[in-house]
C-alpha cells in the first residue's frame, strides 16, 4: 500500500493522462475530499466501487474525436497484483483472453517471410478466393500498389492467397518499423476515396495531450515511432488472424509496456487490419488497489461502418458492442489469472 495521499495522487494522476481518463485511488486514503474528487471525474458512486470489489465491471466514457471513431472504457477490480497481471499478459499473451483468435505469432526485428508462417487463409476457402479477386472498396484493406500485386499474380496456386498475403504483412511490417506512423499505407476504397490508418492513430495518441506532461518520453516515442523507446519500456510487435464478423482478418500491431511506482500500463495499436474496421489503440492500465488491482481497458477503434448516414446510432450500438467485448476479455483474464 501506498505511503503517503501524495505518492497515491500522483501514481494515480500520472495513470489518467496514460488512459486519456480519469482515475479512482484507494478508498484508505486519509484526504476523503480528495477521493470524492477524484471518483467523480470518473463517474463512479459508492456503489459501484462497491460493485468492483465484487468483481463486476464500471463502464466510463471516453471522448471521440471524429464520425470514424468508436471509444469506450471498461474498469474491472481483479485480486493480482499488477506485476503478475502483467507477468501473465506478458508470457501468455492478450490472445489467451480473445475467444475470437484463430492464430497469432511475435515478429522479431528482423522478419522475413518465415516469421509470418502461420497466417495461413485456407486454401480454396471462399475468403482465399475473394482476396485473390479484390478490388478497391471495403471488402479488403489494401492500398492502390497491394490491390495491383494481387492482380498480378497467377491465382492457380493452391496457398498462393496466403503467401500473397503474408508478403504484403511482410512489406506493412517494414515500412512501420522504417516509418512509424508515416510508413502506414492508405486503404484504396475505390472511386478516388481512401481510409487514413495512420491519421486515425496520431488523432488516438493526439487525444492524450497530456501525457506529454507526465511521460514525455513514452508519448514522443509513440506518436514519433521509430523513435527510441524510454528505459525499461518493452516493445513487442506481433501478427494476428482473428475471426471479426465471421472473417478471418490479418492484424499487425505494436505494443509497448512499462512499469511505475507499482502500476503496469500497457499501449498497443493495431496499424494494420484486414478488413471491417481500419484501425485500433488501446490502453491497459493496471492499479495497485486493496490486495489486487484495478484494471483500467480503454480501446479507440476507427471505422468507416459508423460514418455517415445515421451515426449516432451507428456509434451507440458499436459503443455497446465494444464495451461488450472489453468486458468478456476481462472476464477471461480473471478466470485465467485466479
Amino acid at each position: 500500500m501506498f505511503q503517503n495521499n501524495q505518492s497515491i495522487k500522483t501514481l494515480f494522476c500520472r495513470l489518467i493522462f496514460v488512459l486519456g481518463l480519469v482515475c479512482i485511488i484507494p478508498a484508505q486514503a486519509e484526504d476523503s475530499s480528495e477521493v470524492t474528487a477524484l471518483m467523480g471525474l470518473l463517474g463512479i458512486n459508492s456503489k459501484e466501487l462497491a460493485n468492483l470489489e465484487q468483481g463486476k465491471t464500471v463502464s466510463f466514457d471516453i471522448a471521440e474525436n471524429n464520425e470514424k471513431e468508436l471509444a469506450a472504457g471498461v474498469v474491472m477490480y481483479i485480486p493480482a497484483k499488477p506485476s503478475k497481471l502483467v507477468q501473465y499478459i506478458n508470457e501468455k499473451d492478450l490472445g489467451t483472453i480473445d475467444t475470437d483468435l484463430i492464430s497469432q505469432g511475435k515478429i522479431p526485428a528482423n522478419a522475413t517471410l518465415e516469421s509470418f508462417k502461420g497466417f495461413a487463409l485456407k486454401a480454396g476457402s471462399g475468403e482465399a478466393k475473394n482476396f485473390m479477386r479484390a478490388q478497391p472498396g471495403s471488402q479488403f484493406n489494401l492500398s492502390i500498389d497491394e490491390f495491383k500485386l494481387l492482380k498480378s499474380i497467377d491465382a492457380a496456386q493452391a496457398d498462393v492467397a496466403s503467401q500473397s498475403y503474408r508478403r504484403i504483412l511482410l512489406e506493412r511490417m517494414q515500412s512501420y518499423r522504417k516509418n512509424g506512423l508515416k510508413g502506414i499505407a492508405n486503404y484504396d476504397r475505390g472511386d478516388g476515396l481512401t481510409a487514413r490508418p495512420a491519421e486515425e492513430l496520431r488523432t488516438a495518441t493526439l487525444a492524450n495531450k497530456v501525457l506529454t506532461r507526465y511521460f514525455p518520453q513514452v508519448y514522443k516515442a509513440w506518436l514519433d515511432y521509430p523513435a527510441a523507446m524510454p528505459a525499461g519500456a518493452d516493445e513487442q510487435f506481433f501478427w494476428l488472424n482473428r475471426n471479426v464478423e465471421g472473417r478471418p482478418t490479418a492484424i499487425l500491431g505494436h505494443r509497448i509496456m512499462l512499469s511505475s511506482n507499482g502500476a503496469e500500463v500497457m499501449l498497443s495499436r493495431q496499424f494494420y487490419v484486414g478488413h471491417s474496421y481500419n484501425s485500433n489503440q488501446l490502453s491497459i492500465a493496471c492499479l495497485p488497489y486493496r490486495d489486487g488491482s484495478l484494471v483500467f481497458y480503454a480501446n479507440r477503434s476507427f471505422t468507416d461502418q459508423v460514418a455517415g448516414f445515421g451515426s449516432g446510432l451507428k456509434h451507440s450500438i458499436g459503443r455497446e458492442q465494444m464495451r461488450a467485448e472489453i468486458v468478456k476479455r476481462l472476464i477471461n483474464l480473471r478466470k485465467a489469472i485466479m
